[in-house]
């Protein structure tokens, strides 16, 4: 079973090296290799970076460089049974597509896909606090992120991912799949690191922004199809985000009317106590407790900024505006 890895990358400079020598060490398949790397139009060197490592190298044409046209265009041009995914940002583990090649018995079985972790949650406290969004418990899914080992027959049936989307591809494009009776597997295994490389605030808002964006845009794909996906969660962020803002004007109109301090504390009790709560009912994804405090805070927090991403998508629809690029991330060092 000859396996094609394809990789997308935009700037990522020596984060791709890495990834690059990461796949050049996996344990060896039947069926030997082939390495794809799709460039979206790169200023730093990449696409020499990645021919000289033996990777053949497909720059993306003009038009906006998203995730799922890079995608698109290294699927097409593999010639293996099985296409890997892997963003240039990654380091793939060695042993992980000879353990993911075990899901594929069942031929109902289109992608599967393993554990994602950060490789320096040390280096800030945005780090170490995402580390834990990439933890799903096992079994069979209704999505996968953008790593994952596909059915080259799989990809072709639903003709890949939706060009169209800035975010939200996979999700979008697995929904397509089940629709077919295939089913998507997340294994309880590594599957790769990741350099998230996130340092500041405004990278962080960025994030959820574009979360909010893909939520809104993926849902109304589905919207009246008889395959309804995300509008649960855009409904409960919607209500979340709400609840958030209305307990810290609420807090803040009580203070005024009692004119008084301390109703300001309110706000922030309300959301200690959701986040502790949170941090509670995540205890199965590991961690210190003040790791998982963080994180209790940040599930909660992220609902406004996603909100934010959601009403700029209504906007954008209305005015009849396409948006660029939603990138939290910097060129690679």
């Amino acid at each position: 079973m000859k396996l094609s890895v394809v990789i997308i990358g935009r700037n990522e400079g020596e984060r791709l090296v890495r990834c690059l020598d990461s796949v050049r060490e996996m344990t060896p398949v039947e069926g030997g290799v082939e390495v794809i790397y799709v460039d979206s139009a790169s200023v730093d060197g990449s696409p020499a970076r990645a021919a000289a490592r033996g990777a053949r190298v497909i720059p993306l044409p003009d038009g906006r460089p998203t995730a799922a046209r890079g995608r698109n265009a290294g699927w097409r041009a593999a010639s293996g049974e099985f296409v890997l995914f892997l963003d240039g940002d990654t380091i793939l583990d060695r042993d992980f597509v000879r353990r993911a090649f075990a899901g594929f018995s069942d031929p109902k079985v289109a992608v599967v896909w393993g554990h994602r972790r950060e490789i320096r949650p040390q280096d800030s406290i945005y780090n170490r606090v995402l580390d834990l969004d990439w933890i799903y418990p096992p079994g069979l899914v209704e999505f996968c992120g953008g790593d994952a080992l596909m059915r080259r027959a799989a990809l072709a049936e639903v003709e890949g991912y939706d060009p169209e989307l800035i975010a939200g591809e996979e999700p979008e494009m697995c929904r397509r799949i089940r629709a077919l009776g295939y089913t998507i597997l997340h294994i309880d295994a590594p599957m790769t690191g990741h350099d998230m490389a996130m340092t500041s605030w405004r990278q962080y808002w960025k994030r959820a922004l574009r979360a909010g964006h893909a939520y809104r845009e993926v849902s109304e794909r589905f919207r009246g199809s008889g395959l309804p996906f995300w509008e649960d969660e855009v409904t409960r962020n919607t209500r979340r985000a709400a609840v958030l803002l209305a307990a810290a004007a609420g807090s803040a109109v009580l203070a005024i009317a009692l004119r008084a301090w301390w109703p300001l504390l309110l706000g922030p009790a309300f959301y200690a106590m959701l986040a502790v709560r949170t941090a509670h009912k995540c205890r199965w994804k590991g961690g210190s407790l003040s790791t998982r405090l963080l994180y209790g805070l940040h599930s909660h927090f992220q609902q406004i900024p996603i909100l934010v991403g959601q009403l700029q998508y209504r906007s954008d629809r209305k005015a009849g505006r396409n948006r660029g690029l939603i990138e939290y991330k910097g060129a690679g060092s």
